[in-house]
């Protein structure tokens, strides 16, 4: 009775954890301590219990994490960041680095723009792709349709 306590405590705390960290991490293990209580209410011995909690905790969170992760974080919303890259944005103002000069805007912000290629410059009406983010500048190539 003593150890389906003590694995009852477990599985609360480590359902705890996971409430708080939300990483998909503990619950697998509170999963183990579950299949340890009934073991541990069946009679099994203390080795049994640790055994099948190791087992069934890694088993859980090899098999089953990474289709978790797949299927739970689908809908996940990309920051701006990672929203900008890759969009095709509309130049505002001529893009010349060494002019230290150059403006688009994305999603009703203006940015300041810089190419990728020091040597290239990208006319104010023309379209570029967005490829990277050095701090608040956009770095962009020059977009060719396809």
């Amino acid at each position: 009775m003593m150890n389906t306590m003590v694995w009852l405590a477990v599985m609360i705390i480590l359902i705890i954890i996971e409430i708080v960290t939300v990483g998909l991490a503990t619950i697998w293990f509170a999963i183990g301590a579950l299949v340890a209580i009934i073991v541990s209410m069946l009679g099994g011995g203390i080795i049994l219990q640790l055994t099948v909690f190791l087992v069934v905790s890694f088993g859980m969170l090899i098999l089953t994490r990474p289709l978790a992760v797949k299927y739970i974080n689908n809908s996940r919303t990309r920051t701006n960041y990672e929203g900008i890259i890759g969009k095709v944005v509309r130049i505002t103002q001529d893009v010349d680095n060494i002019a230290d000069q150059g403006a688009a805007v994305v999603n009703g912000q203006e940015w300041t723009v810089r190419s990728a290629d020091n040597k290239c410059r990208i006319a104010s009406g023309s379209l570029a792709k967005v490829v990277d983010i050095k701090g608040v500048r956009l770095i962009v190539v020059k977009y060719e349709e396809e």
